[in-house]
């Protein structure tokens, strides 16, 4: 797999559904992930809880996501709520689940329930669907190192306030991967927000694996050229 993974924060249906189909121009993104966020573990809300009753009726219909014989989804559940979510867009065919450490407090129990409920890893559905977490800029590794055996990736923040694209790449993530990496070598790590083409040099060089780009990819002139620019990195870690 590619090095970069495009992020879509979607306002409505709507919203996501032209975001996608400009990732669909660009000829190398086989990897979209989709920003969940519900409003109360961060804020502001995106759809779907802008719209809940949009989205159910979707899932109750039996509705795919878009485009699935050209990318597979990833889903960032920034949300209070994620177990319960999860289901819905794994029903929709996602198959990669981002668990955010600092939205439940007892972590080990909504890993373990996942698996069982979904499956993931080597026990379940094998190469099909993948869980991660990820972990804020102001928290502790410890708050994560017990469970790194139930997770296939671990996902750092490169923001300091999640949920809102376009902020400021925060530096102090350089430090937090090269302390997790000299810990833990053999596990993925992805950064997500604020991600740009300086950042992401130094990103790679630290043994990064994938890179979640938003707006400096939706909001270029011309967006074939940044992600190019950004996969020419190649790093040697992609998952």
């Amino acid at each position: 797999m590619g090095l970069i993974v495009p992020a879509v924060l979607p306002t409505s249906r709507t919203d996501l559904e032209e975001k996608l189909a400009l990732l669909t121009r660009i000829n190398s993104v086989s990897r979209v992930q989709i920003d969940v966020v519900d409003g109360r573990f961060a804020s502001p809300a995106s759809w779907p809880y802008t719209a809940p009753k949009e989205f159910q009726n979707m899932v109750d219909r039996g509705e795919m996501l878009p485009h699935l014989d050209r990318f597979t989804y990833e889903i960032d559940l920034m949300c209070t709520n994620a177990e319960v979510m999860a289901e819905a867009w794994l029903a929709q065919g996602a198959t990669r689940l981002t668990f955010h450490a600092e939205s439940t407090t007892d972590l080990g129990r909504l890993l373990a329930s996942a698996r069982r409920r979904y499956g993931a890893g080597d026990g379940f559905a094998s190469g099909l669907i993948s869980f991660g977490i990820a972990i804020n800029l102001a928290s502790d590794l410890a708050l994560i190192e017990p469970f790194l055996g139930e997770v296939e990736y671990v996902q750092f923040m490169g923001i300091a306030r999640i949920g809102l694209q376009g902020q400021p790449f925060d530096r102090r993530v350089f430090e937090k991967i090269r302390v997790f990496r000299s810990r833990n070598p053999q596990i993925p790590v992805q950064v997500d927000g604020g991600v740009s083409l300086p950042s992401a040099k130094k990103l790679v060089a630290l043994g990064v694996s994938n890179l979640v780009v938003g707006s400096v990819l939706l909001k270029a002139h011309d967006p074939d050229s940044v992600f190019a620019d950004l996969e020419a990195l190649q790093s040697p870690y992609g998952v």
